[in-house]
């Protein structure tokens, strides 16, 4: 058993708003492919000078198929954001690459277990919270001086609905996280002129990963556990059904444009009506 799958985001997007992001310096992270990459391509088609960073070198592959794609420029950096090391060298880079930081979209995480609480081991407790807690923790930690330096900007995190979910604990405790950081850090950070804000996508369709987040159910008893967290993901929703590629990007692209100016400390919830 896993994730049911859907079509990429190949090519132009479906719907864009030409020239949104013209002159803006963007950084987003995870855009190796899901919702980062969906992301990635319709910030680069609305002409966003972009920096794309990813653990994996396929980030830069993702780079060069969007560089023609709009009037901005695109580079990529792979380097892992579980440590604040990393996140500080994905923004040094950045800082080399664009002329100016006005965005910070923080997408990496991702459940990599999926069973009850009691059948978590320390360690996968652990690594779950890294995956999916501490690359947007150090990622804000490291953004903010600069944009604080900048005179404003936005930090956009990926959260989850499955905060309400069976079956991934610590996954909806990392971004139980996520929510926290971005209601405490938008009071900080508002007298700075720095909005915070974030989604929170349901159920996705996207492509079969290319780079795994964990090992996948094994036997029977683990491919039911999965199961479990499909059919509540889809019961949950008002619209019985997964949303696509597109429709997690489009919000957080929204949130993170000058459309969105009078909004901070909010989590928007992407999940056909499920509220988390």
């Amino acid at each position: 058993m896993s994730a049911p799958v859907g079509k990429g985001t190949e090519g132009r997007p479906t719907h864009i708003t030409a020239e949104r992001f013209f002159g803006q310096g963007v950084v987003v992270t995870g855009a190796a492919q899901g919702i980062g990459k969906a992301v990635a391509q319709r910030i680069a088609y609305e002409d966003g000078n972009l920096v794309l960073v990813d653990r994996s070198p396929i980030v830069h592959e993702v780079a060069e198929e969007l560089r023609q794609a709009g009037a901005g420029t695109v580079d990529s950096f792979t380097t892992d954001l579980e440590t604040f090391e990393g996140a500080t060298a994905a923004l040094e880079f950045a800082g080399e690459k664009l002329k100016n930081l006005d965005v910070v979209i923080n997408n990496v995480g991702g459940t990599i277990w999926a069973k009850p609480f009691h059948e978590y081991s320390e360690e996968e407790i652990r690594k779950e919270i890294n995956r999916s807690l501490f690359p947007t923790l150090w990622m804000c930690r490291a953004a903010l001086p600069i944009l604080i330096e900048n005179g404003g900007g936005t930090i956009v995190n990926v959260s989850s609905i499955a905060t309400g979910g069976i079956n991934r604990v610590p996954y909806a405790a990392a971004k139980g996280g996520v929510n926290g950081i971005v209601s405490a850090l938008a009071h900080e950070a508002a007298q700075h002129n720095v909005r915070v804000v974030a989604t929170a996508p349901g159920g996705t369709l996207a492509p079969e990963r290319a780079v795994k987040r964990g090992p996948g159910p094994e036997g029977e008893l683990e491919k039911k556990w999965y199961q479990q967290i499909v059919d509540q993901t889809i019961d949950s929703t008002l619209m019985k059904r997964y949303g696509t590629l597109e429709e997690q990007a489009a919000p957080i692209c929204f949130l993170a444009s000058e459309e969105a100016s009078y909004i901070t400390g909010s989590v928007m919830p992407v999940g056909g009506g499920d509220q988390g």
